[in-house]
């Protein structure tokens, strides 16, 4: 819904009707361009800004096309927007009274955000920001609370509406239901605010939060960030949270409220950190006969042994990103004797469909486990395990020396096919 800027000639006030935001009095609304993106603007209550010493936004970095001027035309771009603002929110016409004949009728009644008072003319006023009351001559004055003087002088109790309904033809009862109506503060009845934007948020390890709620209703917005260290909100946009690029993977709980005049929504925001995807910064691509080889003689202690496997202290892994192709078969990884007929050996193969196979033992004796193929062209992750267990030349367990392996590509196990 696109928001209408209209200003309130009465009062010198300016309204942004259909948002939740109230009606600003003259002088104290500024707009600029924003300097990140020039398709989108600022309003700045300058007010409350030299008051806190530091910048304050009412909208920030808003897109000019939500927007239109008190007739309903469109900006041409942000400049455009930013100088209707600063035109109608800084003048001065008549600050004086109105004086009502008895024709003039006013109609009140509160904007769906309840934060707002509507008059039949189109003037607009905050809550709880005028007032009326019965004069001498048995009419109705409305009175501005902060000058305390009369906007509109000689309201025939007549011609005194709210929602469309006369008032009661009863001087003192009209005027405590206009008062009513003026200090509104809600009810059973009224809208209260609905968290609209999405309440679960994933980033990656590493980025950075470009989260904003929203909310139906909304005027305030609370947050609870004790849970997530180096993430708050933007100065002048309370909805919008940034940072969080120390949070380590895991998942954080961000308790949130959207808070109006008539009560509150209460949600829980989950922000999801996941790994940062693998980044190929260096690599080797196999070609023709290379592997990655290691000296027998070198690490018979650490890989080698004479015999069974004694537990989890001969237990080892060997792991790598590999990202295959279309090409013949290639060894990624090889260790042992030269002697591969009667030699031990641990060969890590690429076949030529696309399949991770684990050779351990020698060509006269040996056990070879191949998982499904691998996804042509896309980095992934290989892990193969043993676990230091039985191994040795029985057919009759054959299956306890396969169980001794495992195959883990992007961190789930394989399902392999074994053979001896």
């Amino acid at each position: 819904m696109t928001i209408k800027i209209t200003r309130n000639e009465a009062a010198n006030c300016i309204n942004f009707v259909g948002s939740t935001n109230p009606a600003y009095f003259n002088a104290c609304l500024s707009a600029e361009v924003n300097v990140e993106d020039s398709t989108r603007f600022n309003i700045i209550n300058d007010i409350r800004t030299a008051t806190s010493l530091t910048t304050q936004y009412e909208f920030y970095a808003v897109e000019y096309t939500n927007f239109s001027d008190k007739d309903g035309n469109s900006f041409a771009n942000a400049q455009a927007a930013v100088d209707y603002v600063n035109e109608n929110a800084n003048v001065a016409n008549n600050t004086g009274r109105f004086q009502l004949g008895a024709t003039d009728t006013i109609d009140f009644s509160v904007d769906p955000t309840e934060t707002t008072v509507l008059l039949g003319n189109g003037d607009a006023y905050a809550v709880n920001s005028i007032r009326a009351s019965a004069n001498d001559d048995g009419h109705i004055d409305i009175i501005k609370h902060s000058a305390d003087v009369v906007i509109y002088g000689d309201l025939r109790l007549a011609n005194a509406s709210i929602g469309g309904v006369s008032v009661t033809q009863v001087l003192a009862t009209a005027v405590n239901e206009l008062n009513a109506l003026f200090a509104h503060t809600g009810g059973a009845a009224a809208n209260l605010p609905v968290i609209t934007s999405s309440t679960a948020i994933s980033l990656t390890e590493g980025d950075s939060l470009n989260y904003e709620l929203t909310a139906t209703y909304g005027v305030g917005y609370e947050w609870d960030l004790s849970n997530v260290s180096g993430v708050t909100t933007v100065e002048g946009n309370v909805r919008k949270l940034i940072g969080g690029s120390s949070l380590a993977v895991g998942s954080y709980n961000i308790p949130v409220k959207a808070i109006n005049y008539n009560g509150e929504d209460s949600e829980t925001v989950v922000l999801t950190v996941n790994n940062a995807p693998f980044s190929d910064t260096k690599s080797i691509n196999f070609s023709n006969g290379d592997y990655l080889g290691a000296n027998a003689s070198l690490l018979d202690g650490v890989l080698g042994r004479t015999g069974n496997g004694a537990g989890s202290g001969d237990a080892w892994s060997v792991s790598f990103w590999v990202k295959t192709s279309t090409a013949s078969g290639r060894v990624l990884f090889y260790f042992g004797s030269n002697d591969t007929t009667n030699g031990g050996i641990i060969e890590v193969r690429l076949t030529s469909s696309q399949k991770i196979r684990l050779q351990y033992g020698s060509n006269n004796n040996n056990v070879r486990l191949a998982t499904p193929a691998l996804t042509t062209g896309s980095w992934q992750h290989v892990l193969i395990t043993y676990d230091g267990g039985t191994t040795g030349a029985s057919s009759a367990d054959i299956n306890n020396y396969y169980s001794r392996f495992s195959i883990f590509v992007d961190g789930v196990s394989q399902t392999t096919s074994n053979s001896h």
